[in-house]
C-alpha cells in the first residue's frame, strides 16, 4: 500500500482520467464530484442527476466520463476547455427501473448500461441527430442486471445478474463496430442481443465481472463467496469453469491486472490476490499485517468473523458486539470499487470513504 485518503463519508464508485491526474467519484448521492490528485480538491461537482449515482466510467482517450443513476438515466459528460467545465449531454435510455452499472467499449464509441428492468442498454452516438440513442438486450434476462463488461474485441458483452446467471450477448451496432477478423471467444451473430453463452453462479447473485485484457478469460464474484473463472478459449459447448470458493464474506468487485493476475475485494474489507499457474488460485490476502511487517493482535479478527459475532450476539442478548470495533484491515467497511491506476497498481474506495493506493509486486 503506497496511499489512503479520505475521500467522502462514503464512496461507492470512482474512476480515474487518462493521465491519473483526476478522480471522478459519488458518494452515495446525486453529485459526482471532480476531484485533482494530491490536495483532493473538488475542482467541480456536477449535479445533473434526480437520484443517487450508481456508475462510473472515465473513457480515457475521448475523456469522457459517463455516469448513471437511480432515477434511470445516463449522462455523457464532455470537458469544455474554453468554458473549463464539465458539459453534460443527457441519454435516454427507456428503461422504467433503475440504471445500476455502466462501462464504455473499448473503442469507447458505446457504453453498456445495466438497470433494474431486465433490461440493457447499449448506447451510441447518432450523428445525423447529434445525440445518443439506446437499443435494448433482453433476450433470457429474467431479473435486475447488477454488472456488465466488455470483450476486448468490442462486439461481446458480458452481464451478471440477481438471477445467478451470467450471459454473454452479441452487442455490435451497425455502422459502429466492424466485423472483426480471426477467431473469435464466442460465435458471431448478425443478430444483435443474441444470448450467445450462459454460465450458472451456482444460485448467488452476480456483483461484479470482468474479462481479462486478452479476452481469454472471463472472471465473476458472487454473493456466495466464490470467484469463477471461465476459459474463453474453449469450444461453445465445453468452455472450462473453474470456481474458486472462499471462507471470507462476498465479493462485490474484481479487476485484471494482467492476464495472470486478479484482484478481488468485498464485504470483508481486503482485497484478494489470484493468480493463474495451473489453474486459477488464491494467492493471499493484499492487506495483511503481517506481511507488512505489522504485529496482528491476537484479539484482532477478520471481517467475516466479526460479521459472525455480530449476528450472534444481537440473536442472542438484542446487543451489537461491534459497536467501537476497528478492523485489523486498511478498509474499515466494504470495498465497492477497484479501478486500474499503473503498472501493477489499483485504487479500491468503499463505504467508509477511504481512496487506497495498493501496489501488488
Amino acid at each position: 500500500m503506497s496511499d489512503k485518503k479520505q475521500l467522502s463519508a462514503v464512496v461507492t464508485a470512482h474512476a480515474w482520467d487518462k493521465n491519473r491526474s483526476f478522480i471522478a467519484f459519488c458518494g452515495n448521492d446525486t453529485d459526482l464530484q471532480i476531484c485533482r490528485k494530491g490536495d483532493y480538491q473538488n475542482v467541480q461537482v456536477l449535479s445533473e442527476h434526480d437520484q443517487v449515482i450508481t456508475g462510473i466510467d472515465w473513457a480515457p482517450n475521448t475523456n469522457r466520463i459517463v455516469t448513471c443513476s437511480q432515477d434511470r438515466n445516463a449522462y455523457v459528460w464532455t470537458w469544455n476547455a474554453q468554458e473549463s467545465l464539465w458539459k453534460p449531454v443527457l441519454v435516454i435510455l427507456r428503461i422504467n427501473r433503475a440504471a445500476t452499472a455502466v462501462k464504455w467499449s473499448p473503442t469507447e464509441t458505446k457504453f453498456a448500461v445495466a438497470s433494474g428492468a431486465k433490461t440493457i442498454s447499449i448506447c451510441y452516438f447518432e450523428e445525423d441527430n447529434d445525440w445518443w440513442v439506446s437499443k435494448h438486450i433482453k433476450k433470457q434476462i429474467k431479473s435486475t442486471v447488477l454488472c456488465v463488461a466488455w470483450h476486448p474485441g468490442n462486439i461481446f458483452l458480458a452481464a451478471g445478474s440477481s438471477d445467478f446467471k451470467v450471459r454473454v450477448f452479441a452487442a455490435q451496432v451497425k455502422g459502429i463496430d466492424k466485423k472483426p477478423q480471426g477467431a473469435t471467444p464466442f460465435k458471431l451473430s448478425n443478430t444483435f442481443g443474441e444470448c450467445l453463452a450462459e454460465f450458472d453462479s451456482n444460485s448467488a447473485w452476480v456483483h461484479g465481472i470482468a474479462f481479462s485484457p486478452s479476452g481469454t478469460t472471463l472472471a465473476f464474484v458472487s454473493h456466495d463467496s466464490s470467484a469463477t473463472f471461465i476459459d474463453c478459449s474453449g469450444s461453445d459447448d465445453n468452455k472450462p469453469i473453474q470456481v474458486i470458493k472462499g471462507a471470507h464474506l462476498p465479493l462485490k468487485t474484481l479487476l485484471f491486472l494482467d492476464d495472470n493476475r486478479l484482484v478481488a475485494a468485498g464485504y470483508d474489507c481486503n482485497p484478494f490476490l489470484y493468480t493463474y499457474g495451473n489453474g486459477w488460485q488464491f494467492t493471499k490476502a493484499l492487506d495483511d499485517p503481517a506481511s507488512s511487517g505489522a504485529v496482528a493482535s491476537t484479539q484482532e479478527k477478520s471481517a467475516a468473523s466479526i460479521a459472525r459475532d455480530k449476528f450472534k450476539t444481537q440473536v442472542s442478548r438484542g446487543q451489537d458486539a461491534t459497536e467501537g470495533t476497528v478492523l485489523p484491515t486498511k478498509h474499515q467497511n466494504c470495498i465497492t470499487c477497484l479501478y486500474p491506476f499503473g503498472p501493477n497498481t489499483f485504487t479500491s474506495t468503499g463505504i467508509d470513504g477511504f481512496l487506497i493506493t495498493w501496489n501488488v509486486k
